[in-house]
């Protein structure tokens, strides 16, 4: 394969001045050896993003591009968040293949490779890297965040909501293709699966070691709900389809008791002790049910106009053509 495989990260900066020093030295580690190695894949690229950081990053970021020609620094013009500065740095790469992680070092650079070696062992178009044990090792917080996945499991409908994370491995084309339509309420990782299925993940030990040494972290009460409402917006909420079931199975219900009170009165008009309340019951409970069931069904059709204003595609297309060569340099590399 005459052109190499080029890998494009990006990584979105608020308060890293303390650690992307060593971050840019560990993707330096990594793409000396891929180079030493002869490997067909290269790093091309870091993109670092500037959120209007509050601390010196932004002079770091500077400092570090002199020093290394394949930094690239980006800064925005205020803070937007981690969701929008993650897409603006992926819309600036041009790699074949997309690495977004966290600024201080949570994410080891190192597994990029093991990332891409499942990537192409199973044709994968995402890879998240997820955590083999407690990453703040706080009860309250890993048990918080583990809830909180399983909850929008169960409301959006999407499994794989429960592997999300910040860092990821995708295919370029797809990474620039989804942030291009990804809007300010748009959660980027619900919109990649509007583009593929083929995801997997790789677990490994990451540690936030920000939040066990200092106890700081980004992730608040008012940012996770904001994650919450931002996922179910850009989801077709399971729910909404559970809520119109439920109104139309209420509705066969009340049909049913009515055709049985009917029988009664014909058949054993004796037994009815009251007349008219069954029936006004029914009455109500007939028109209820059908009225959940309208009401499911309009919202679901808002639900689908919500996610073609979002962008959601008819169709994408994949090219994996560059696989069989990493594949192959994989499988020499192996003892």
């Amino acid at each position: 394969m005459d052109k190499p495989v080029l890998i494009s990260v990006v990584v979105p900066v608020y308060a890293g001045q303390d650690y992307l020093p060593r971050l840019v030295e560990a993707l330096a580690a990594v793409r000396a050896s891929w180079e030493s190695e002869g490997a067909p894949m290269r790093l091309g690229e870091a993109v670092l993003v500037d959120d209007e950081a509050i601390d010196r990053s932004a002079e770091t970021l500077d400092a570090l591009a002199k020093a290394y020609p394949w930094v690239v620094p980006l800064h925005l013009m205020r803070n937007f968040g981690q969701h929008a500065a993650t897409i603006a740095g992926i819309q600036h790469t041009s790699g074949d293949w997309v690495v977004t992680m966290d600024e201080d070092l949570q994410h080891p650079p190192a597994a990029i490779e093991t990332m891409l070696r499942k990537a192409v062992s199973e044709s994968a178009d995402i890879i998240y890297g997820t955590p083999d044990s407690d990453v703040h090792e706080a009860l309250s917080r890993d048990w918080a965040s583990r809830a909180f996945k399983q909850l929008m499991v169960r409301l959006s409908g999407n499994s794989n909501v429960r592997y999300f994370s910040s860092f990821r491995l995708i295919r370029g084309p797809l990474a620039r293709a989804v942030s291009s339509v990804c809007g300010h309420d748009t959660y980027f990782d619900v919109a990649l699966s509007w583009f593929t299925t083929r995801v997997a993940t790789v677990p490994m030990t990451l540690k936030d070691e920000r939040y066990i040494s200092k106890g700081q972290s980004g992730y608040k009460l008012s940012r996770l709900l904001s994650h919450a409402r931002r996922m179910l917006i850009s989801s077709q909420v399971k729910v909404l389809r559970v809520c119109g079931l439920f109104g139309l199975a209420v509705v066969g219900l009340s049909i049913l008791a009515s055709i049985g009170l009917v029988l009664q009165h014909f058949l054993v008009p004796e037994s009815i002790l009251a007349r008219g309340w069954t029936s006004l019951a029914l009455m109500g409970l007939f028109f209820g049910g059908f009225i959940t069931f309208m009401i499911g069904i309009a919202l679901e059709y808002l639900s689908s106009l919500v996610l073609v204003a979002h962008g959601k595609p008819l169709y994408f297309v994949a090219d994996r053509s560059s696989d069989s060569a990493i594949a192959a340099h994989f499988h020499r590399k192996t003892p």
